[in-house]
């Protein structure tokens, strides 16, 4: 499932509903229970460079290889994780990851 994934590129496993609870401050019982609906319902909410971002991101890549990959300084790089972050806890956006 999700084989071909922006997650799987970074991840061995489909590990995004657990980072995804932690991040949005939500229980794990309280999401959508089908994966891909989930991710369906995570990718409508972030940008394409957002989702790569929190993948990369919750890898454990280093911030080295982001700023690379992204082409951003110290500084866009963490403009980017804190809009990106801030936007996962927003009630509008967390609500449309609940079952």
């Amino acid at each position: 499932m999700l084989q071909n994934s922006i997650w799987r590129q970074y991840h061995d496993e489909n590990s995004f509903r657990e980072k995804l609870a932690q991040f949005c401050k939500l229980e794990l019982s309280d999401l959508i229970e089908d994966e891909k609906e989930l991710y369906a319902a995570l990718k409508a909410k972030l940008t394409k460079k957002e989702l790569k971002l929190f993948a990369m991101d919750t890898a454990g890549i280093a911030d080295e290889a982001i700023k690379k990959s992204f082409r951003y300084s110290d500084e866009e790089l963490e403009k980017a994780k804190a809009k990106l972050y801030k936007k996962l806890i927003q009630d509008k956006t967390r609500l449309s990851f609940r079952a």
